[in-house]
Parts: structure tokens; C-alpha cells; sequence
């Protein structure tokens, strides 16, 4: 019989819509499959009771002779910043260990709604915040790659979906949500060789999603390719009322829609892209990019996106103050952690459950936004950020009158190993150069998987559209996918 656990979420699904094995088999075999990759630390809780409870449901269903349910059969892991009922939901932050919520995040609900069930909550960057899931409380991810040289160091996953990345590269899971605010679903997904979107803003409903920064963080999904995730991004997405920023339009039939055939389609090559230094790798795997888009049938274009070079500098502005905003809630008051010392005040109470909740990281961009928000920094800081943020969306209106679709690379390099970044935040924070500006514009981006570096880690390719142009995102990703062919994975040392 197949391992169950060598399907993603389309082999899953129709397999079992078929009768070819049931829900409880599917269950039983991913909550294996989970409880034996403890080396990785990708989930921060397992909660294989609820897997097999959405199972056995599936299984009870379809011997009732009623519809199945699109994700019936199928279970996911959670990335831990969505709120799930009754479940432990901490965005991997010591100041909220222990909290259980008592609703269920929008994304999580419709996912489950869908028949999907829950193999646990998924280790990430504490509260979304890093590019190499080494901000965790509950310790770093270790990626399931290594490099075929020999070399022995643990590799970094990507961040912040690094327990996401993991799960699914290591198939311990078919899929599973991620959350993107400057390449947080792609970055990893690079890293990994799998695919993620980050769809349109205002896609995904963001209630119930332990918030970084409001105006960019997107839910999107993480899987083994681009049908997948087509199929996930059908079932987060839709209008919720609850969110303001929600997106009051239908959901369009993302997997029906999909086509390989890129002809009529312009394909847009960003000249700002050409970073200095950049991996000679990279470059080749980017002009392939090229070729194979030519061979789906589309012409190929250059475009200038002129204010790219400050996106990064704006980001690293914008997301910090939102997240200073968001996480002044956290006090030691109403919820999580708080240390209140014999003889405290309230005020000193604040000061030491905020010092002992939060990592380093977090506490940095704590500072550097509260800074930027300052009567003094202001107008000359904040203020010049979001005119910059305005300039870079207007620099893609422009392009879209030439294009319809962007080609990248998605990140700068392949996966690094575990310590090697992290004591310089500045060469951490690069890598989210070639994936940030789509997010401050709020576009739809997705990084599909191109093929393996010299070292045999995976390179990521990015295609960026226009917004609500989900569609022309997974279209032109499918294209690079079937001629690409990268069926690699991981060789199993855990």
C-alpha cells in the first residue's frame, strides 16, 4: 500500500473521496509520521485527538452517503498565531504560554468547516518576527535538508512559517497556514522546497490572528505544490465581517482555474532585482525562470520598479511601529504570563512580565517602533516610510501597464545554517529583500520551488500580480512547476 504521508492535499483528497483508504488511515498515519520528527521541532503542540475526531467525522459521512467536504481527509498543521479553541496558542512567545483561547480564529474555523483536521499548532519566529524560526521560546526549528557536502550544521527552515515550512517539506504534514508581512510564508517555503502564497491582502480574514503588523500581516498557504495550494487558499479565504480590513468579494475557483499556458501573458523582469552580490546561483536560476516562461508561451519584459531599493528601510519602519502598537497590549493584566515581584507597583509589574515575556527580538522592534512613533521622530521616520510605501505600490501600478505577472528570485540565498545570522539583525533582516516590497504594496506573491543549489538545498522562484490576481499568481507558478520538474525532498535523518 502508498505511505499516505508521501500525498499532499490533492492525493489525499481524492483518494479518499474515492474509497481508496479512509480518513482514520490518513489520520493515524500523519499523527505517526508527526510523533517521530521530535528532532525537528516543528510543532510546538500535537493534537492528534483532533485529527482524528475531523476523521473519523469524514469517514461517518461519506458511509451516510453525504457530500464530502473539500478538505475531507485531509490534515493540516496550524501555524501557532492563529487562535484555535481550547488549544494552546502562543505565537511562540513565553508571555503567552498557556493561553487557551475560547474562540477559534476565522482561517482556522473555515479550514475546519472544510473537513480539514488538526495534526497541532506549528513552532514559529515569536510573534511572526524573524526570518530563521530562532526567535522561538520553545526553541529553533531545524530544517529536514542537508547539505549533500557533508557538512553537518543544522539548516535554518525560513521564518517566521519555519514550523510550517518544516512540517510540510518533511511530510509530517500535506500542508499547512502560514502568516506573510514582509516573506514570512515565502521566504521559508524557498527555503524548504515547497510552495506558498501570500494572497491579496484582505483575502484571508486576519480575526482571531495574533497580530505583528495589521496593515501587511496576510494568512496564506503552505503546501508541496501549486494545486494544493490553490486548494487550501479556497478554503481560508473569504469576507468576514468581523475583520475590517476583509475583502468583501466572492472566492473565485482558484484550482479549476489553473493553466500552465502563459500564452498571450506578459512576464515582467524587474531590473531593481540585480542585488549586489548576488549568488551567481541565484541569477542562473532566475534567467531559467526566464526560459521556462518563454517555453509556456509568454513574453518576456523588463520593467523598473525604481523605489525598491527603500522598501526595506520602509518596512523595517512601518512593521516595527504596528507591532509596538499591537503588543502594548500584552501586560501581565488581562491574559498570559504575569510576573508581579513581592512589593511591586502596576507600573513594575508591566515592566517585568513584558522583560520576561518577550525575546530579544521582539523586544527590539518594540523599541525601534515605539521610537519611530515619538512626538520627536515621527513626521521624520513613520511619515516618510508610508510616502515611500505609496511610491513602491505606485512603481507596480506602472509596471502592470506592461505586465501581468513579475518574475524574482524569491530569496537572496538558499538555507543557512542554524547561529549564523543571528547575531546581526541587519544581515538577517536581508533576507526578506527580494519578497517585502509585494507586501507593503499588498500584493498577491507565491514562491514556487526551482530547482537545488550545488550544495543540494532548494532555490525558490517568485511570481508577484497584480491585486486579486490570485489566478495569474498560481497560473504562471504552474508553469514554472511542470517545467522545473523538482521532485527532491529530503533525505530522512530524524
Amino acid at each position: 500500500m502508498t505511505d499516505l504521508t508521501d500525498l499532499g492535499i490533492r492525493g489525499l483528497r481524492d483518494g479518499f473521496h474515492a474509497g481508496d483508504f479512509s480518513a482514520r488511515e490518513v489520520a493515524d498515519a500523519f499523527n505517526a509520521a508527526v510523533a517521530a520528527a521530535k528532532p525537528l521541532n516543528a510543532f510546538i503542540v500535537e493534537t492528534p485527538e483532533h485529527a482524528l475526531a475531523a476523521a473519523d467525522a469524514a469517514d461517518a459521512a461519506r458511509a451516510a452517503g453525504e457530500p464530502a467536504k473539500p478538505l475531507a481527509g485531509v490534515p493540516i498543521g496550524m501555524k501557532d498565531l492563529f487562535c484555535t479553541k481550547g488549544v494552546q496558542s502562543t505565537a511562540a512567545s513565553h508571555i503567552l504560554e498557556g493561553f487557551t483561547p475560547e474562540y477559534e480564529s476565522t482561517v482556522s474555523q473555515r479550514l475546519f468547516d472544510a473537513g480539514a483536521g488538526m495534526l497541532g499548532k506549528l513552532n514559529m519566529d515569536q510573534f511572526a518576527m524573524g526570518s530563521s524560526n530562532e526567535t522561538s521560546y520553545f526553541g529553533n526549528v531545524v530544517s529536514p535538508w542537508r547539505r549533500k557536502d557533508g557538512g553537518n550544521a543544522a539548516l535554518a527552515p525560513g521564518g517566521s512559517s519555519g514550523g510550517s515550512s518544516a512540517a510540510v517539506a518533511a511530510r509530517i504534514a500535506p500542508g499547512a497556514t502560514g502568516t506573510d508581512t514582509g516573506g514570512s510564508i515565502r521566504q521559508p517555503a524557498a527555503f524548504t522546497g515547497i510552495s506558498g502564497i501570500k494572497p491579496t491582502y484582505g483575502r484571508c480574514s486576519r480575526w482571531g490572528t495574533i497580530a505583528f503588523a495589521s496593515s501587511l500581516d496576510q494568512a496564506g498557504p503552505m503546501a508541496r505544490d501549486v494545486r494544493d495550494c490553490a486548494i487550501m487558499l479556497e478554503a481560508m479565504s473569504g469576507f468576514d465581517a468581523k475583520d475590517a480590513t476583509s475583502l468583501d468579494l466572492p472566492v473565485p475557483q482558484w484550482e479549476a482555474g489553473l493553466n500552465a499556458s502563459l500564452a498571450g501573458k506578459r512576464v515582467g523582469i524587474p531590473r531593481e532585482y540585480r542585488v549586489d552580490n548576488m549568488p551567481a546561483e541565484i541569477d542562473a536560476l532566475w534567467q531559467q525562470g526566464v526560459a521556462w516562461v518563454k517555453d509556456a508561451g509568454a513574453e518576456v519584459v523588463e520593467v523598473s520598479l525604481p523605489h525598491t531599493r527603500y522598501a526595506l528601510p520602509a518596512y523595517y519602519i512601518i512593521a516595527p511601529a504596528e507591532a509596538s502598537s499591537n503588543l502594548a497590549r500584552y501586560d501581565g493584566v488581562r491574559y498570559g504570563l504575569r510576573d508581579l515581584p513581592d512589593g511591586a507597583n502596576l507600573q513594575q509589574m508591566y515592566a517585568q512580565t513584558r522583560a520576561e515575556g518577550f525575546g530579544d527580538e521582539v523586544k527590539r522592534r518594540i523599541l525601534i517602533g515605539t521610537y519611530v512613533l515619538s512626538a520627536g521622530f515621527y513626521d521624520a521616520y513613520y511619515t516618510q516610510a508610508q510616502k515611500v510605501r505609496a511610491l513602491i505600490a505606485r512603481d507596480f501600478d506602472r509596471a502592470w501597464e506592461q505586465c501581468d505577472v513579475l518574475l524574482t528570485p524569491t530569496a537572496p540565498s538558499a538555507a543557512f545554517a542554524l547561529g549564523e545570522k543571528s547575531a546581526d539583525p541587519i544581515a538577517m533582516y536581508l533576507n526578506d529583500v527580494f519578497t517585502v516590497p509585494s507586501s507593503l504594496a499588498g500584493l498577491p506573491a507565491m514562491s514556487v520551488p526551482g530547482g537545488l543549489d550545488a550544495a543540494g538545498l532548494p532555490l525558490g522562484l517568485q511570481i508577484i500580480g497584480r491585486a486579486l490576481d490570485e489566478q495569474g499568481v498560481l497560473n504562471a507558478a504552474l508553469a514554472i512547476e511542470e517545467r522545473a520538474g523538482f521532485v527532491a525532498r529530503p533525505a530522512r535523518w530524524w
